[in-house]
């Protein structure tokens, strides 16, 4: 588009951009340039500064404040010289100033590198428009896509919850009769060996059925946590009691924790229950006999509770997946399979922030490092110990 009040400007530059091939619009006044812009939309626009009734500078701002058009270069042509002439252009939203008179050279080149920018611009313009589109439909299916999780998590939980409220029921009567049949036979050792497969096979189910449960619940966002802190020593001590049946069960003593009076972030029953699933998953490595040990070591702002046992190693095969949700199908010692508990365990530390660990030892033997995160002030600092050397005194049983 050419606006220019001079009908011979006009006609010359209209001549020379027609012979380029392009298609031009030539106004004689700034007012109806506005209106043939909003209906032509060009895709540059030449423009006089010096008009009757509406001037070039403001033909411009009026151009530059329409959202519709603001976007069109538009270059001043102009008989003015002075420096304040062509600052008030570009103030004006001017992309360009040619002064006349002009070259024909001069006037192609600026108006093909323009049209060229313009293109530029539309190209961009409509890769940023395609990709916004890609974006906000990938949005939308990865909204999509974790509705269905949540969903599915959700029939997850409540369907393990309805489950083991459904499976307690028989299991009190498959559990009971049992009992019953036990106390109207003879006491031999054979009869009590078969009555200590029993209780043990019972104990497994249960437990089984409340690490799913559990399990679950985290996972899936059921079970809430607060953010607080909890003193270690009495979640190890009492960790540590409730393994010591298991480790009766499979002759293995467990060390008592070296004392601290560390504090770490975490709810203290369900830190307990993580901590009771390594031990009695590490007790299931050691060899008849031996014994559990446990320690600690400070770490900036963590404490590395470690667990081992000499007896058996992990095949190098399934150190990877040693966490994994029921990963490990096999037996892989005389204990019994591992069940949930490494899974458990991991999931409850890590809903706290803190991270499990597993490597085996030479000689056979494996351990657990537990990085658990501390609180912060002074009170919260554990006493740097770990029961290296000698074998620790066990605990009863």
């Amino acid at each position: 588009m050419i606006v220019d009040d001079v009908p011979q400007n006009l006609q010359l530059l209209e001549g020379i951009l027609r012979n380029k091939g392009w298609q031009v619009f030539a106004l004689p006044s700034g007012e109806m340039a506005l209106k043939a812009a909003v209906r032509e939309r060009p895709d540059v626009i030449l423009l006089d500064v010096l008009m009757p009734g509406m001037d070039g500078y403001e033909v411009c701002t009026r151009l530059k404040a329409d959202p519709q058009l603001k976007d069109i270069p538009v270059l001043f042509l102009s008989a003015l010289n002075e420096p304040w002439n062509k600052a008030r252009a570009f103030q004006a939203g001017g992309v360009d100033y040619i002064t006349k008179p002009f070259q024909i050279e001069e006037v192609e080149a600026r108006v093909q590198a323009h049209l060229r920018l313009r293109r530029l611009q539309e190209e961009l313009a409509g890769q940023n428009a395609r990709l916004e589109s890609m974006v906000r439909q990938r949005t939308e299916q990865l909204a999509e896509a974790h509705a269905r999780l949540a969903s599915l998590d959700q029939a997850k939980s409540d369907f393990l919850a309805i489950i083991s409220h459904e499976l307690r029921t028989p299991l009190n009567i498959l559990f009971g009769i049992p009992e019953l049949l036990f106390l109207e036979l003879p006491v031999t050792p054979k009869i009590e060996g078969y009555h200590q497969m029993l209780k043990e096979s019972q104990q497994r189910i249960l437990t089984l059925v409340d690490d799913a449960v559990l399990l679950a619940k985290v996972q899936t966002g059921a079970e809430p946590f607060e953010v607080k802190t909890s003193a270690l020593a009495p979640v190890l001590e009492t960790a540590i009691v409730r393994a010591t049946e298991a480790g009766q069960a499979a002759k293995v003593f467990l060390a008592a924790a070296p004392p601290t009076a560390a504090q770490v972030v975490g709810e203290a029953e369900l830190l307990t229950k993580a901590l009771q699933s390594l031990l009695e998953t590490v007790l299931k490595f050691s060899a008849r006999g031996g014994t559990v040990r446990l320690g600690l070591t400070a770490v900036p702002g963590a404490l590395l509770v470690s667990i081992e046992a000499r007896g058996y190693a992990i095949p190098p095969e399934e150190l990877p997946r040693f966490f994994d949700l029921l990963a490990i199908s096999k037996t892989l010692t005389p204990g019994g399979d591992l069940g949930l508990a490494p899974a458990l365990a991991r999931c409850l530390i890590g809903a706290f922030g803190g991270q499990v660990e597993v490597e085996n030892l030479t000689p056979p033997g494996i351990r657990v490092t537990v990085r658990l995160c501390s609180s912060s002030g002074p009170q919260d600092q554990p006493v740097e110990r770990r029961n290296a050397g000698r074998d620790p005194q066990p605990t009863a049983g």
